[in-house]
């Protein structure tokens, strides 16, 4: 059975919702981020992004970890590629190309869109949304999200998932990412494609189970 290190309030929800769509068992072994223990060194504390147990699994002290027989991925976006492909059936590729198109989707939602929503989210969990420079700093990511968008709306006006007209990892992978983004409300209000597929992307029943493991985990320990 695959092992994935990690923690629902992580980038380990990527994993843990394609796991559900795909009905793949995996077994998680819960790992704190250090930042959200009181102590994370010491002989008592939980395993952590600082343990030396994890850092030798993961130098980089990230989640989440997969270890799949001899091979150990430490990025999510790989570990669902990965996972899609071996395990998945439909919703992995099904030839060379959508392969590529899969890999493409994903890189584009890494570099494009990936940065910019988190600061959004994070100027929301933290408080700042409500301050001037939070609301400058929202704006400005508004805007740096505005080109990926727009090519996003295009191909959604087109189709109804990313690759292949059926739902796929890669379906996994971008709403993942752009779901940072939705601490903002109107972030989507022009892109009305993108709204409803991603809305449809989270009234699957894999996404709720996932959410709903996620919102029970404390957030700080």
């Amino acid at each position: 059975m695959p092992v994935l290190y990690g923690a629902h309030r992580s980038r380990a929800t990527r994993n843990l919702w394609l796991a559900g769509e795909i009905g793949l068992e995996l077994e998680l072994r819960q790992v704190w981020q250090a930042y959200r223990l009181d102590r994370a060194d010491g002989p008592e504390a939980p395993l952590n992004t600082r343990s030396r147990e994890f850092l030798e699994l993961s130098p980089m002290g990230a989640i989440p970890v997969l270890v799949d027989g001899d091979l150990v991925l430490t990025e999510s976006l790989a570990i669902n590629l990965y996972l899609a492909r071996r395990y998945g059936g439909d919703l992995g590729p099904r030839d060379e190309a959508e392969n590529a198109l899969m890999t493409q989707w994903t890189l584009f939602a890494a570099t494009s869109m990936e940065e910019p929503g988190l600061a959004i989210q994070n100027a929301y969990t933290y408080g700042r949304a409500d301050t001037e420079a939070g609301q400058s700093e929202i704006a400005h990511m508004v805007e740096r999200l505005g080109r990926p968008l727009r090519a996003l709306e295009r191909h959604l006006s087109r189709e109804r998932h990313m690759v292949g007209g059926r739902f796929t990892v890669a379906d996994v992978n971008l709403a993942e990412i752009l779901r940072y983004g939705q601490a903002h409300e109107p972030l989507l209000a022009d892109y009305p494609s993108t709204d409803a597929w991603l809305r449809a992307c989270q009234a699957r029943p894999a996404f709720k189970a996932m959410w709903e493991k996620r919102s029970a985990e404390p957030m700080w320990l």
